[in-house]
């Protein structure tokens, strides 16, 4: 499974790399993507995680390189989507924060359990939200930096579309990934845990 992870999260970097719409937003976009994939192999032999959360990885990293190839303002199916629905706004980036709280969360989570770092399921569950609030937080300071470093350039990775909430938008969709990760994932990712404890 591993080399299939891998091979697939090439192919996606290649191909978004390839004649990107903004050669920059595509950098900015991809980069954690990278980082990820770095740290992913980096962490494999001494902590390694559950199959549920490499494959929800895996999906981050490929939402971020389609982002990053069209721009999350630009991504063709989100276009035909928001036609349908009767919007002006490709929501693509919406589908890329929603990730953007689900995997941190679900990392957070086994992290936690693993370590035993909290005690009591409420207080593990209240820190693993605000850990995620606080990952989507942190990329919006990053944003604004970038921002307000390369101006203009900058409005294809923002991808406010006009709208003036964009980012508390943003973070409340964040927030909403965390919470369906702890609603809808916890059990099967604690089945998950138990086989690779008894590992």
């Amino acid at each position: 499974m591993k080399y299939l992870w891998l091979l697939l999260y090439l192919l996606v970097l290649l191909w978004s790399g390839i004649a990107p719409k903004d050669r920059f937003t595509w950098f900015l976009e991809v980069i954690p993507a990278v980082l990820a994939f770095i740290v992913v192999i980096v962490s494999y032999r001494r902590f390694c995680l559950t199959p549920l959360l490499y494959i929800l990885i895996l999906l981050h990293a490929v939402i971020l390189m389609i982002g990053g190839h069209y721009t999350y303002a630009e991504v063709p199916w989100f276009n035909h989507l928001s036609e349908w629905m009767g919007s002006t706004r490709n929501n693509f980036d919406k589908l890329g924060y929603f990730a953007q709280g689900l995997v941190p969360a679900l990392l957070t989570r086994e992290i936690i359990l693993r370590k035993g770092v909290i005690a009591g399921r409420r207080w593990q569950n209240f820190f693993i939200l605000t850990c995620a609030l606080a990952i989507s937080a942190c990329y919006e300071l990053i944003e604004w930096w970038v921002a307000v470093v390369s101006g203009e350039d900058a409005e294809a990775f923002l991808g406010t579309q006009g709208y003036i909430w964009d980012t508390q938008a943003d973070m409340a969709t964040a927030l909403l990934g965390a919470v369906v990760a702890l609603l809808l994932l916890s059990r099967w990712h604690d089945r998950q845990l138990q086989v690779l404890r008894s590992r």
